[in-house]
């Protein structure tokens, strides 16, 4: 993965990047890290150089990359609180759906931001759920409304 330019982001800005890259290099079985707005638009990527290519028409990457997951953590995450409201089940914490060729989870960060990530189908999927919970206790305090306008600002820029 190649780390994205932090230049001219703030210090919580930079520090939630070097937190989500580290959770994709150091954790194994990560294929890609998102973290996704309350209205769908993605706030930090693990790899934005694919969206880059992109929206310049190139298809380098593989599927599942994190344009990809944003859009399908977005979809997950509205479809499993709708399911909890309809279930009176209260806030959903974390939902994991496991394909043949792959995992994605999605865990609740704050005010409707939601945490995903892509893994391979034999990752432990403990460890995952484990370093996931790190992140958002360490993201959730302080993705303010300032900052999550920042970082939509810096995502926007990259593509």
């Amino acid at each position: 993965m190649t780390a994205p330019s932090t230049f001219g982001l703030s210090t919580e800005a930079r520090n939630l990047q070097w937190l989500l890259s580290n959770l994709v290099e150091e954790v194994p079985g990560v294929h890609s890290v998102t973290v996704v707005s309350s209205d769908g638009l993605m706030l930090l990527s693990s790899d934005p150089g694919h969206q880059a290519a992109q929206s310049a028409g190139k298809q380098d990457g593989p599927r599942g990359s994190s344009a990809d997951l944003a859009t399908i953590v977005s979809g997950i995450g509205s479809l499993t609180i709708g399911a909890a409201e309809l279930m009176e089940g209260g806030g959903v914490k974390q939902t994991m759906v496991a394909m043949e060729e792959g995992s994605v989870f999605v865990m609740s960060i704050s005010d409707g931001s939601l945490l995903g990530v892509h893994a391979t189908p034999d990752c432990d999927m403990s460890v995952i759920a484990y370093h996931m919970a790190l992140f958002v206790g360490r993201a959730g305090h302080v993705l303010t409304p300032e900052l999550r306008s920042e970082l939509r600002k810096s995502m926007e820029s990259a593509q």
